[in-house]
């Protein structure tokens, strides 16, 4: 087997490079590290991922299905005044959980990108926790 050790980026499918920054950096508060014809690479806090043009049509899940998604941890402040920001910019949380039990515990709220791609912002109090903990 592999034995990786970390991971440098992932990817983000989207369909207009000027509307994604924007929104990556403006209302997710990501520092743009550099763009080309095709991507943006974005950072926070040392976790690096790329916006990148996709010529596929972007519909990871049906309606307010989250099943695929990308989490970002949050401080429990920081949830809080997101939610109110997120109100404040027109982006619509579409589920809110607590979770005090399973793999990735604490409150969690779910909302799209321009592109529908769901976005996870969670005030994690204990993960990840393996099976029988």
């Amino acid at each position: 087997m592999l034995q990786t050790n970390g991971f440098v980026h992932f990817t983000i499918p989207v369909k207009e490079l000027d509307r994604s920054e924007e929104f990556y950096t403006k209302i997710m508060g990501f520092r743009k590290l550099r763009r080309n014809a095709h991507m943006v690479f974005v950072e926070t806090n040392g976790t690096c991922f790329v916006l990148t043009l996709s010529e596929n049509r972007i519909d990871p899940n049906k309606g307010d299905k989250h099943d695929i998604h990308t989490a970002f941890r949050v401080t429990s402040e920081e949830y809080d005044r997101a939610k109110t920001f997120l109100a404040q910019n027109n982006v619509r949380i579409f589920k809110e959980e607590d979770r005090p039990t399973g793999t990735f515990q604490g409150r969690s709220a779910y909302f799209h990108d321009p592109d529908r791609n769901v976005i996870e912002i969670i005030d994690l109090v204990r993960g990840p926790v393996a099976e029988g903990e």
